[in-house]
């Protein structure tokens, strides 16, 4: 579209007047007007850009700034010998300061905390720049008020070591305190950081001199503590950027006509710019935005332009990636805009160089402070992922790994070989592009992992055996065979993921239905056959044996349709296409992670449970309390806890019609115990009891179907009991059937979460996603398990004498510890336990640690058990149902597998 000052019919009138020959007298004067013109004009789907834009970047600067002051804090309360300390030499030094320098340093800080700033605002308002004003002086009110609710917190509610820490006796009056932040330094400078003062090298120099000059005189005359002026600083610099982040930044995106000018400026005579539309991504967001630019006299140009904005795009996606994965797998979260303008550069001439068919860049600029450009020669063509696919030929493949291998001859890391950076032209040339978030000098590992990321992306157009064929035709056996520990999904690019998981969820989907059509068809077939024989219902061996025969042979039918519906996913068709041809190269994948994401949700929740505990038990006095503990109803308590086991085994056996010998079951459960301290309790368990019914002659899909359908019963079970616990718990101290508050609650609670997961399509599709897959087959097991009522009753009963085991357990826990006095009802252990269960279940640490001992322990308390009585019941249930089973979990989990078992 136009820019705006451009009229549609002028701009083609410009237009025409561009394209005629070069003439003299007064058409010469035309062209000069002409060529005025079109530095305006800017064609294309090119949007308005908002006044406003919500910088990631200053997201960050604010959580980063929330950080800092709670960090701030934990040490002014934890570490109180270490601020003394701090403070007393602080005191001793700035002791022996001059009194003159004292004076003139808080005279003149006085005076230009005042000057500076308005100073600075009369420079904006003749700049005409009096949005930056109002923003600094929104911060500035907000910062105030954040001082004022901070110094009440400090003075009324804060630990007696924090106050210690930011306030002192005021040397003017020994009965009063100093403030713990400084009411006027606070909004000074969150108004200096709001509109962007520390950006301009003079202001900022004045800035950290004014800073500096106040916090060195306020020092030296006692009216504030080292931690209350670095307290004031971390307020003012986050109340800012977060205000920078809810009422956005004005955007200093480059326009079109700042492109034309800049253009001009190295130059070029720019006849129009149409804008390319690009789709963007957080991992691919900073790519720029690019223009498709016609000339006066010469070929078309392809300009990308990269501003600060457009930098910040995906920084939080690349911050996890760079946490996650070791250093040679990432790269810069964050890159200023010259290093991205010198790297670009610097990959765009070293691919040339290197014999590869690459974008040549003829010109770099800045356009302004916060904006840079890159002129390219027009390249033409379109990528790999708009190509039909009778149009991608095997020389087409052959071509593109030649590009590939120029590039790893020169030890050149392409880093993103997909399909929107392969670039074929009308020749049928290959050109690669987006060469930004390369590397030179690359390792055999980022060049093993181009390698890995082409073969996948060439797969999922032309299949496994020409992309890894075409490969090998270039590159080499040897060098294809290398890759093949790279050949893992987090070694690829984000959208190659993406596309490999959607083909997954499409794969299961096609399991399940055949494995339905087949069920479907066998029950078919034997409606008809007992259509034919009608007659009176089978009393005799025979024709029993007969019916379950033709169950069997339903099952056999329904496994063979399985079989022949499962498929491979690409990157196992890969390997096993590099495998045919080198038979003996290495296929344990690379250890690429640096800490996995469950790895560091599980540290973190477990840190903050065991920090609620050691809280919790740092008033407790443990001597004489296991000296007056009942040690009878803690033996009842272990009997409780291995009684589980037994109804766990009966839960699971209950859901399986295949005969599998109990005892195994049994000693399968215990061997659970220590999965699930490596493993979160509903995964551990899960695959536990799956590998386990494989190995007793239980097919995969009816297998994974068992332990679904327990699963499946298990949360109803478990939903059930805690509405009618929670029930009686209500009525326990009332004649009345009417539940408690806390139970209405609850459900209200409940029925909230469902309407807003059902409500919003994300979290719809992620709930039903998970449910279907973890739940499905289950439907045609259960059919088979209710033919056999007795082993309903048996999983059913197992499910609840495996809750009542729990139940009791915590119970005895709690009497081994209280007296008649301190007790409460088996309901409302009940309760707690099953809330506690529920969580545990949820949380992403192994055997719900920290999780489960929070919410049992507030639980307890909260149905009016004394702290000293919930604390440790809850430490002796858990050391009973989680710690010691480990051990002869672990013998029993190595004794199964070495029988085969597991």
């Amino acid at each position: 579209m136009k820019q705006q000052g451009v009229h549609p019919e002028d701009a083609e009138g410009t237009s025409d007047a561009a394209s005629r020959p070069d003439t003299a007298g007064p058409a010469r004067e035309d062209e000069d007007l002409v060529e005025v013109t079109h530095i305006d004009e800017v064609e294309g789907d090119e949007p308005l850009l908002p006044a406003r834009v919500h910088r990631p970047s200053d997201l960050m600067r604010l959580l980063v700034g929330v950080l800092a002051v709670v960090v701030l804090l934990g040490i002014a309360a934890f570490a109180h010998g270490t601020t003394s300390g701090l403070e007393q030499d602080i005191n001793k030094g700035t002791g022996q300061a001059p009194d003159l320098l004292i004076k003139i340093a808080g005279l003149a800080s006085s005076i230009a905390i005042l000057l500076v700033p308005v100073a600075f605002a009369i420079e904006r308002l003749i700049k005409r720049d009096g949005l930056r004003i109002a923003d600094g002086v929104l911060a500035a009110v907000l910062a105030h008020g954040v001082t004022l609710a901070t110094d009440l917190w400090v003075a009324k509610a804060a630990p007696d070591s924090i106050q210690e820490a930011l306030t002192q006796p005021s040397p003017g009056d020994v009965h009063a305190l100093t403030d713990p932040v400084h009411g006027y330094l606070a909004p000074v400078i969150a108004y200096m950081t709001a509109v962007g003062m520390s950006r301009r090298p003079r202001w900022r120099a004045v800035l950290w001199i004014v800073l500096m000059l106040d916090a060195f005189s306020m020092l030296v005359t006692g009216y504030t503590t080292p931690f209350s002026i670095i307290l004031t600083v971390l307020i003012g610099w986050t109340v800012a950027y977060g205000t920078l982040y809810a009422v956005g930044s004005p955007n200093v995106r480059p326009t079109g006509r700042t492109l034309m000018a800049g253009l001009r400026h190295v130059g070029f005579r720019p006849v129009s710019a149409a804008r390319q539309e690009v789709p963007e991504n957080p991992e691919t967001g900073d790519r720029g935005r690019r223009y498709f630019v016609t000339l006066e006299d010469g070929p078309p140009l392809d300009v990308t332009v990269v501003d600060r904005e457009q930098q910040a795009q995906g920084f939080f996606y690349r911050a996890w990636r760079n946490l996650t994965l070791r250093g040679f797998a990432t790269r810069s979260s964050l890159q200023s805009l010259r290093q991205a303008l010198e790297q670009e550069a610097l990959l765009a001439y070293a691919a040339i160089s290197a014999g590869a068919n690459a974008p040549k860049l003829i010109a770099t600029s800045e356009l302004g402070p916060d904006a840079v450009m890159l002129v390219y020669e027009h390249t033409g063509g379109r990528t790999l992922d708009s190509l039909a696919d009778e149009e991608i030929t095997d020389e087409l493949l052959h071509d593109t790994w030649q590009q590939v291998r120029a590039l790893q001859s020169r030890r050149i890391a392409h880093r993103r070989l997909v399909g929107d950076a392969i670039l074929v032209d009308r020749s049928g040339t290959v050109i690669l592009t987006d060469m930004r978030v390369g590397e030179i000098a690359a390792g055999d590992l980022l060049l093993r992992m181009d390698t890995s990321q082409l073969l996948v992306t060439l797969g999922l157009r032309v299949g496994a055996e020409r992309s890894v064929a075409s490969a090998v035709s270039v590159l080499g056996p040897d060098a294809v065979a290398d890759c093949l520990p790279m050949l893992q999904p987090i070694a690829l690019s984000r959208s190659t993921r993406a596309t490999l998981r959607r083909l997954a969820r499409e794969r299961a989907q096609r399991e399940r239905d055949a494995v339905l059509e087949a069920s479907r068809q066998a029950k078919q077939a034997r409606h008809e056959a007992a259509g034919h024989e009608a007659g009176p219902p089978p009393a005799d061996k025979a024709e029993k044996k007969a019916v379950r025969a033709e169950a069997r042979a339903e099952k056999r039918a329904i496994d063979e349709a399985l079989e022949e519906a499962r498929e491979e996913d690409l990157l196992t068709q890969i390997r096993h296409e590099v495998l045919r041809i080198r038979p003996q190269a290495p296929v344990e994948p690379a250890r690429l992670e640096r800490v996995r994401p469950r790895t560091l949700i599980s540290f973190i929740a477990g840190a903050i449970g065991a920090y609620f505990l050691l809280t919790q038990l740092t008033h407790i006095e443990f001597g004489p309390l296991i000296a007056n503990a009942e040690w009878g109803w803690v033996a009842a308590a272990v009997l409780f806890s291995a009684a589980s086991y037994v109804a766990a085994a009966m839960s699971l056996l209950g859901f399986v019609p295949e005969r599998v010998p109990f005892p195994r079951t049994v000693a399968a459960q215990v061997a659970g115990s220590f999965v699930k301290i490596v493993a979160p309790a509903a995964v551990g368990g899960v695959a536990l009891n799956t590998r386990f019914l494989q190995r007793a002659g239980v097919r995969p899909g009816l297998a994974v179907a068992s332990v679904g359908a327990s699963q499946l019963f298990g949360l109803g079970c478990h939903i059930l009991m805690l509405l009618s616990f929670g029930y009686l718990t209500g009525t326990e101290k009332t004649p009345s059937l009417s539940p408690s508050r806390t139970v209405i609650a609850g459900l209200l609670t409940v029925a909230v979460l469902v309407l807003v997961v059902t409500s919003v399509p994300f979290l719809r599709k992620f709930v039903v996603t998970r449910v279907r897959s973890l739940f499905a087959g289950v439907v045609p097991r259960m059919l088979d398990v209710l033919q056999r009522p007795q082993k309903l009753v048996t999983g059913i009963g197992g499910m609840l004498l495996l809750t009542a085991c729990f139940v009791m357990c915590l119970d005895a826990s709690i009497r081994a510890f209280g007296d008649e006095t301190t007790s409460i009802s088996i309901a409302s252990v009940a309760v707690v336990f099953l809330a506690g269960n529920a969580l545990g279940s949820a949380a992403p640490t192994p055997g719900g640690v920290g999780a489960v001992e929070a919410t049992l322990t507030v639980g307890l308390i909260a149905v009016g058990l004394p702290k000293e009585v919930a604390a440790p019941a809850v430490l002796l249930f858990r050391l009973l149902t989680l710690w010691l089973p480990v051990l002869p979990g672990w013998l029993a989990f190595t004794q199964l597998t070495r029988k085969g078992a597991l």
